[in-house]
């Protein structure tokens, strides 16, 4: 299928060249201060406390910087991106999930080989195994407790008795040959901030039965994961996460800090932690989480997996600016599925039900990527070294043409990002209480600096970034005019992993300074409402610990471009391939292994890659 020759938009920015004063990249040195053990403690109590701190960090921020910036006179607000492509076919549904290079199961002698839900397809049809043995291999490692296995703080909770259920429902339906599909049987998780009916969307907060917030259980599944389950995927828990998602690190002291595999001594990222930890480990082959800032990118990018931002509102409506829901899955193959399941339109969502069915773009047309260097020059050596070698085989074997490009207002519309986030975080706080003075108690050391920093954003500030907004998707526009089909292209994150500190997993940690640069490449997808999407695109030593740390590659499309940054994530997958390959960490789960063992199907190595 091939894109339409002219797309057209609602709610589109319109074509418009920013004025040359917005596009000079001038990065700045930020100054927030870095807080961990007793110090954090301290200040989370000052700035609960006392507004004026709260409008000290906000100010120190550079959150006022925005609306000073250069071009903004007469330039009309925009508070949502929710630009929709239209499609004028009438007939709407989704793209195959039989394609061959979807359900056929990689070849076993390749390098780095992760499980897909063909592989799950194909152990049904095999007989070795069934749903219910997959499920009895994982719940294991799953289950919190005070015997859980190092696995289970991907982790927060989940249900065994309804996942034994579903899993016995599938197994049922394979017997009769009455499977529903590729994904018929095949486990998923979802992240905790994330509806699951009967589930409570904790948000990796710990638990306080004097809220009622926590003792609320979901009366609705989000529609991405209702979906997945009506396909017979099971939903087999709630994926930890960075508490109310506000950071990139995934640590958690309160539900625990989800390893990453590849390095323990680093962070998975965050705030999808639980569901880049659970790919990397090999444990699910998809998840669903949510993404505001890079939280649906940053893990995948720091666990050596892949994760797809939406075009804005393409999976379901949500109440924000900058968040939407998606897959992070361990294969390419597995990302296009959970993709085209979880897209469907929603009857009862207004919004999502609006935006037309992405499709490839025709072969014959141009195959541009947008690079602005002095933006991706911000990456760290390393990192910057494993982008170029992965562009110079796009533009050489991929067939692609590589154009210079600049975009507006890098360092203001990040600052703006930063503290939309913040604002409607702390908005959010206050819908999770009956007495909104209370919005901070129920969150940890670090959220409460950084909620209570957010909930000072004047209304006229507010308003400055939603000109900000407008000026970089109309920029957008007008590239995506001059170069049809441009991907832009960067890093995912400067850093190759973000280290750990001795007493972050205690007490937590706030180092702003480190959040936004981590960031540095994600926000921008978010402000516009543009889908992107990261591949890991090779691997760098590490500086602490042991294990050498993934390094991801970002592409960002035009509205709607879903399918053609799946068709560029295949291209990368092959690029890995000549490149040695992917790499699996060494506590690795082989779990078809573990469930054939259940199955008695005599399998013979362990179940654990060591």
């Amino acid at each position: 299928m091939s894109q339409p020759p002219q797309k057209r938009f609602a709610n589109h920015p319109g074509a418009k060249e920013a004025p040359p004063s917005t596009l000079e990249y001038h990065p700045q040195q930020d100054n927030n201060p870095a807080l961990r053990g007793l110090p954090l403690m301290l200040g989370s109590i000052l700035v609960s406390n006392l507004p004026i701190a709260q409008k000290y960090l906000w100010s120190n921020a550079k959150f006022a910087q925005p609306k000073l910036a250069p071009g903004l006179a007469g330039v009309p607000w925009r508070i949502q991106p929710n630009v929709i492509p239209l499609d004028d076919s009438s007939s709407r549904g989704i793209l195959p999930l039989d394609e061959p290079q979807l359900v056929i199961p990689q070849s076993l002698d390749l390098p780095g080989r992760f499980h897909s839900v063909s592989d799950y397809h194909e152990l049904y049809k095999s007989g070795l195994a069934t749903p219910l043995d997959v499920v009895e291999a994982l719940l294991p490692l799953i289950t919190r407790g005070p015997d859980e296995s190092k696995y289970a703080r991907a982790f927060t909770q989940t249900k065994p008795d309804e996942v034994r259920r579903a899993a016995a429902e599938s197994t049922a339906r394979w017997k009769r040959g009455e499977q529903i599909g590729i994904l018929d049987g095949a486990p998923f998780g979802v992240k905790d901030d994330t509806e699951v009916k009967g589930y409570v969307s904790t948000m990796g907060m710990k638990v306080d039965p004097s809220f009622e917030y926590f003792r609320t259980p979901e009366t609705e599944t989000v529609w991405p994961a209702k979906k997945m389950e009506e396909m017979g995927a099971i939903m087999i828990g709630k994926m930890n996460q960075h508490e109310i998602g506000m950071d990139t690190t995934g640590c958690n002291p309160s539900t625990g800090t989800a390893p990453n595999w590849y390095n323990t001594s680093y962070f998975p990222g965050g705030s999808s932690a639980g569901a880049g930890s659970a790919l990397c480990a090999g444990l699910v082959p998809i998840t669903i989480g949510t993404d505001a800032g890079g939280s649906m990118r940053i893990p995948p990018a720091f666990c050596g997996v892949y994760g797809l931002k939406p075009t804005f509102n393409r999976t379901v409506s949500r109440n924000s600016s900058v968040c939407v829901v998606g897959p992070m899955t361990s294969t390419v193959s597995d990302l296009i599925i959970a993709y085209r399941v979880m897209s469907q339109p929603n009857p009862s969502d207004p919004a999502q039900n609006l935006l037309g069915i992405s499709l490839p773009p025709s072969p014959s047309a141009p195959k541009y990527l947008g690079i602005c260097r002095p933006w991706i020059e911000r990456a760290d050596p390393d990192v910057l070294s494993v982008f170029d070698k992965a562009l110079a085989w796009l533009t050489t074997k991929g067939g692609y043409t590589a154009v210079d490009i600049k975009l507006p207002y890098l360092r203001e519309g990040q600052l703006a990002h930063a503290a939309t986030c913040l604002t409607e975080a702390a908005d959010d706080a206050r819908s999770r209480v009956s007495n909104p003075s209370d919005f901070l108690k129920p969150l940890n050391y670090p959220n409460k600096v950084l909620v209570g920093t957010g909930s000072q954003t004047p209304a006229g500030d507010y308003l400055s970034y939603g000109q900000i907004r407008q000026t970089i998707m109309s920029h957008l526009a007008y590239l995506w005019e001059k170069y049809p089909g441009m991907l832009v292209l960067t890093p995912t994150t400067p850093i190759a992993g973000w280290p750990i500190t001795p007493g972050d997993e205690k007490y937590g940690c706030s180092d702003g300074n480190l959040s936004i640069r981590n960031m540095v490449y994600a926000w921008v997808a978010n402000t516009s409402g543009c889908p992107a999407v990261t591949v890991p695109g090779g691997y760098v030593p590490s500086k602490q610990g042991e294990g050498d740390l993934p390094v991801g590659i970002m592409a960002m499309a035009e509205w709607g471009g879903e399918e053609q940054l799946l068709g560029w994530a295949r291209e990368m997958e092959g690029y890995l391939r000549e490149e040695g390959g992917r790499r699996r960490p060494r506590e690795w789960v082989d779990l078809v292994s573990l469930a054939k063992m259940k199955g008695g199907g005599g399998v013979e190595e362990e179940g654990v890659q060591k």
